[in-house]
């Protein structure tokens, strides 16, 4: 395990115009959901222009939510995303509770815990297995990893089966779960239903160890930054769907004060917000920043496995995320495990949540990082104002800020390895495109009133 030491020594390529300037222009990125682009400009050995493009239509979901009952954001939000639906429906409750004073605890907030823990094993398993792996082994996709390793993607394919299968237990499918309500769920599993997963994930268990120790012996490239990591914490347990919104500066606030320290921002190149905190320093969320915040109470075997291949409590190379989503997926198995053991039916499958008016706000750890939903509804339960704000919004500048740093560091590469590695530094992230193309600004010039 390694930050590629061979970069450092490739010699410029042939095709480059001069040693001082070049362009990159990437149209469509691919191996990541969504459609967007990167351009990148360098004059005199200097990066004079970059841009992660996202150019997806927006999709207007907070508009669609308002003059809707309070009871269907779960179910409206969790079409924005077909990889995480989990998180949207898990942010859309804890607000919509929340504004009505309601408490989720007990088997109900377990079963919702486990509920998470399917989705980030599916959703960090198609990451790093078909989306990230490529990028550090030379392939060009996951299918064509398969022909020289096909045990690892065998072995991947399972993983993702079993984090389907959670998610179809409790949430009545793999995909757009239907079984979700606020307060709860319209139906909870029975104790042989949950038992009947635990052989699959004593097995992925073991499969996952293995892809851990597989992602930390690729080469990565030298990129190291200074994050303000952000991210959920309660100081009990790796956070899914509770806690207070904290960083590794000094940030430590309430789910209802997070938009007064986190300002969006449109930019002409995307149609999705930028968000910058207060003081318009950018922020990391995601899995890096989980891991910093929260180490310390991960469970003993990971933080030892995490020790064995060569991490420490804090990760800022962005490009050995694989690992840690890798570790982070070890964990939510082990999580599954101790909450299927642990499983005793409610009474109810879910607590009532009255009508009332009021705002309510929440946020959830998406596999991608941070969700937040805030919602405002009127006396008769319909809603009247919706604010969704997406991982990948929130990271966008961060990612263009490490490709700044990537080119500048990297400019003695040839153009199309510079591009690939550019490429690949967009990845890190898994940037869920579609989900962040949420608002766009729109001024309408009437022509015929000039």
């Amino acid at each position: 395990m390694t930050d590629d030491p061979s970069l450092a020594d490739r010699p410029p390529g042939s095709d480059r115009d001069d040693g001082d300037d070049l362009a990159l222009h990437v149209p469509v990125l691919a191996r990541v959901e969504g459609e967007g682009a990167m351009h990148v400009e360098v004059s005199d050995g200097e990066v004079t222009d970059l841009r992660l493009e996202i150019y997806e239509p927006p999709r207007f979901f907070e508009a669609f939510l308002r003059g809707r009952h309070y009871s269907e954001p779960p179910d409206i939000t969790a079409r924005i995303c077909g990889i995480c639906p989990v998180a949207y429906q898990m942010s859309a409750c804890q607000a919509i509770e929340r504004l009505r004073g309601v408490t989720v605890d007990g088997a109900i907030r377990d079963l919702r815990r486990l509920l998470y823990c399917g989705e980030w094993i599916e959703s960090h398993i198609l990451h790093i297995g078909f989306l990230h792996a490529p990028d550090f082994l030379g392939y060009h996709s996951g299918i064509d990893i398969a022909a020289d390793h096909p045990e690892m993607i065998e072995g991947v394919l399972a993983l993702k089966k079993t984090g389907n299968a959670i998610v179809e237990v409790l949430g009545g499918r793999p995909i757009h779960p239907v079984n979700i309500r606020l307060g709860g769920f319209y139906r909870t599993p029975s104790p042989a239903e949950l038992g009947a997963l635990v052989p699959q994930l004593e097995e992925a268990k073991l499969r996952c160890i293995d892809l851990v120790r597989w992602t930390a012996g690729f080469d990565f490239p030298a990129l190291s930054q200074d994050y303000e990591f952000v991210s959920l914490r309660n100081g009990e347990e790796y956070p899914f769907n509770e806690g207070r919104i904290v960083s590794n500066r000094g940030l430590d606030i309430d789910a209802s004060e997070f938009e007064r320290h986190s300002i969006e921002e449109q930019v002409p190149h995307s149609t999705a917000l930028h968000s910058r905190l207060a003081d318009g320093g950018w922020y990391h969320v995601g899995p890096l920043a989980r891991y910093a915040n929260n180490y310390d109470v991960l469970p003993a075997p990971v933080r030892d496995l995490a020790t064995e291949v060569g991490l420490g409590p804090v990760v800022t190379n962005p490009f050995r995320s694989i690992v840690v989503r890798s570790l982070e997926t070890l964990f939510a198995i082990e999580e599954a495990l101790r909450l299927i053991d642990a499983y005793r039916p409610p009474q109810q499958p879910h607590v009532d949540v009255p009508a009332r008016a009021g705002e309510g706000w929440g946020a959830t750890e998406a596999p991608r990082g941070l969700l937040y939903h805030r919602y405002r509804t009127d006396g008769d339960g319909i809603l009247t104002e919706a604010q969704i704000i997406p991982p990948t919004a929130q990271n966008q500048p961060t990612i263009e800020s490490d490709l700044r740093e990537f080119v500048t560091g990297h400019l003695h590469l040839d153009r199309p390895e510079l591009q690939r590695r550019c490429e690949q530094t967009i990845r890190n992230y898994d940037p869920c495109i579609s989900c962040s193309t949420h608002f766009l600004t729109l001024t309408i010039d009437d022509v015929s009133k000039r």
